[in-house]
């Protein structure tokens, strides 16, 4: 589609929109009209989802010229970019795992933009680098995106992704000798590497068409097997099934290489489960469940007992064991049964112990066992927070992991397994000082009356008068739960006297299933219900009022944004829709997003039309009065491609009447957020909160006075 946009026009001579304050790049309007079920509706800006055109180049160029020059003039911006410059650089150390005599970490000496891959044999001695993704690029947009060693700790297999993309290279490296092999494999995506004797198995789709590669649907996955030393046409193929085009696969192997799993998927919730012994002829797999109304998670194995976590009969979740012998479903033990209100978040084998990690009240608790479930005892944890990922074997009683909270940066523990002692191994020194904040965790009534939790960050002493500048985070959905956990970004918005809130609303995975399935497709309007409910507790209760809230969220996160900005637009000073899905009538069309339909429904389906259409942001922007706007994108966003974010700002520039700024800031060689370069998270979140300030009217004030602008 050709259209009369003149590029030289656009990067030149802003026209002039419906708004006095501001000229905003002129977006020409096409006369697409998609007719659902007898419903037409105008998709003017269609012309924007072809991400590689001249004409969508030259628009993305003349948006960033108009943002960038309004937050150039914000006068407290450079002294705020310095100060989280400041905070950032520090150490930062990842939780090791021990891998054969290797002791493997990842490294930051605090503002390099890619953390550095080391290794040691002794833990008190020094690391050498195994791999430093940091001279992958110039820029720091090669990221590493997938990392495993070999049962025998000879080989390392990595990921790398490219300004952002979802699409993964792998590579293979010599770990004695840091050497590089001749290995190169690609159009690799939403897959893992599962090591099985010389090699390893993953997940490709065939190469897309020019052109296609960052928004065509993502079809036809295939589990491969490579063998190290050989070419990727070289892999034997050991899963596909081109009867149905859409499903994916993967596949894992189990600590001692006996067994091999197939995960098999058709949306974001949800899973099929096989299993056979571990080969590579082509032998059958044995199903376990060959529906999708279930998730299953293998956890490991003691010899031919299977352990899999699961919310089978079980919405809070429960870990099984199944007798590879006997594995018909009326054989299944429950391990570790379903809590009776604790979500049973993740499940570690290590030391010859299960190691549990629950969801109560949105924050981890920990406890242990024996291999038969018995109960054990609890694992210390020091307070309210997050407990990271436990790296563990099954043959070695130690154990590392990690914690954080709103006010703890993420420290890590080494574990004791037989003796149930936790010792700091490494704690990061911020320039922050965490005595001075306070959490406190409250409840509130949504709507319909459903509780919901939220936590409130702030400094000790906050006076409750209505003025404090306050940030409200939120998500709600595919059973995804955030829990207190420490942010540098976070932590420059609460030294100027800021609130930070987190609200744990419905469809996210706080209480399990049920939860979920509250926010999810006709159920959705409760998330936006929930979020609504929370700023007005907020205001209610003196923390701040409608001009000094601010309201962000990414992904999902950012179609809630956008949701609630168009039914509550009223109650916010700012609002920073991230990387969001906008268009829900078209979402299902790119990359995986018909994964979605799970959660969000489809429009293909009458009554789930007129349900995304009540509130899709795209399709519900007037000329109400909009707080300000910064919705922010990656030109290589494949998992929520760029065109969601680019309908929607052009529609509420050419739509919105008010002085409020509503712009987009459009990062380059940057995709969902996934391996963004510490310079490019620094400069993004610089802008944000300047842009938040700004909007509230609030001078930040810093105490260094030579950065006082």
């Amino acid at each position: 589609m050709k259209h009369t946009l003149s590029i030289v026009l656009i990067l030149t001579a802003m026209g002039c929109t419906q708004q006095e304050s501001f000229l905003y790049p002129e977006t020409t309007k096409g006369d697409v009209v998609d007719d659902y079920f007898g419903t037409e509706v105008p998709d003017p800006y269609r012309w924007l989802e072809d991400d590689m055109s001249d004409e969508t180049t030259a628009w993305v160029k003349a948006q960033n010229k108009v943002t960038f020059a309004y937050l150039e003039e914000i006068p407290f911006r450079s002294a705020l970019k310095e100060r989280m410059t400041e905070i950032w650089n520090y150490p930062k150390m990842g939780t090791p795992g021990k891998e054969g005599d290797y002791y493997i970490y990842s490294y930051n000496t605090g503002l390099q933009n890619q953390d550095i891959i080391y290794i040691k044999q002794d833990l008190q001695g020094e690391g050498r680098i195994l791999l430093d993704p940091n001279k992958l690029s110039d820029d720091g947009t090669v990221a590493l995106s997938a990392f495993s060693v070999s049962n025998d700790a000879k080989y390392a297999a990595y990921g790398i992704s490219r300004g952002g993309s979802d699409w993964k290279e792998l590579f293979v490296r010599e770990i004695e000798t840091g050497s590089e092999l001749d290995d190169h494999l690609e159009w690799i995506k939403f897959s893992g590497i599962a090591w099985y004797k010389d090699g390893f198995f993953y997940t490709r789709y065939e190469e897309p068409k020019e052109g296609d590669e960052l928004k065509g649907e993502n079809k036809n996955s295939m589990v491969l097997y490579h063998r190290v030393g050989t070419t990727q046409s070289d892999d034997i193929l050991i899963h596909k099934d081109e009867s149905h085009p859409d499903w994916g696969f993967s596949l894992g192997v189990t600590e001692d290489e006996s067994y091999m799993f197939l995960y098999v998927t058709e949306s974001t919730s949800g899973n099929a489960l096989a299993f056979r012994e571990s080969g590579l002829k082509n032998a059958p797999f044995t199903w376990l469940d060959k529906d999708f109304d279930n998730e299953y998670q293998v956890i490991g194995n003691r010899d031919n007992r299977l352990f899999v976590l699961t919310n089978y009969e079980a919405p809070l979740y429960k870990l099984v064991g199944i007798d590879l012998n006997n594995p018909e479903r009326e054989n299944w033990v429950d391990i570790v049964p379903e809590h009776e209100k604790n979500v049973l978040e993740s499940v570690t084998l290590a030391g010859g112990k299960i190691i549990t990690s629950y969801l109560q009240d949105a924050y981890n608790v920990a406890t242990v066992h024996e291999l038969d479930g018995k109960l054990l005892h609890e694992l210390s944890l020091p307070g309210i927070g997050s407990l990271g990922e436990i790296h563990g074997k099954m043959k070695e009683n130690t154990a590392f992991y990690s914690f954080s909270s709103f006010n703890y940066p993420s420290t890590i523990f080494k574990y004791d397994i037989a003796e149930n002692r936790s010792d700091v191994f490494y704690r990061s020194e911020v320039d922050f000082d965490t005595d001075a904040y306070e959490t406190s965790q409250v409840f509130f009534a949504s709507k319909d009356g459903t509780k919901i939790p939220m936590f409130i960050v702030h400094k000790k002493g906050l006076e409750l008068n209505g003025t404090n500048p306050t940030l409200l985070y939120g998500y709600g959905g595919f059973n995804i739960t955030y829990s207190p956990s420490f942010s540098t970004t976070r932590a420059v918005w609460l030294e100027q006297g800021g609130v930070f809130a987190l609200a744990n609303i419905r469809g996210g995975g706080e209480y399990g299933e049920e939860w979920h399935k509250a926010g999810t497709l006709l159920q959705k309007q409760n998330v936006f219900d929930d979020f609504i409910a929370a700023a007005e507790y907020l205001i209610e209760k003196d923390y701040t009022s409608n001009n000094r809230l601010a309201i962000y969220g990414g992904s999902n996160g950012g179609l809630l944004i956008g949701a609630v900005i168009n039914q509550r637009p009223d109650l916010f000073a700012a609002a920073i829709p991230m990387v969001g899905v906008m268009d829900m009538l078209r979402f299902h069309k790119f990359t995986i997003g018909r994964y979605w339909t799970v959660d969000y429904g489809s429009s293909e389906d009458p009554e789930q039309f007129s349900y995304l259409l009540d509130y899709s942001p795209l399709h519900n922007i007037s000329d109400k009065s909009y707080p300000a706007v910064l919705v922010t994108t990656g030109d290589h966003d494949d998992r929520v491609v760029p065109a969601h974010s680019f309908k929607y700002i052009a529609t509420l520039q050419e739509k919105y009447k008010g002085e409020n700024p509503v712009m987009v800031r459009i990062n380059t060689d940057a995709g969902h957020g996934a391996g963004k370069p510490t310079d490019k998270v620094i400069e993004e979140y610089s802008d944000i909160w300047s842009f938040i300030f700004k909007s509230m009217n609030y001078t930040p004030e810093f105490r260094n006075s030579e950065t006082q602008p």
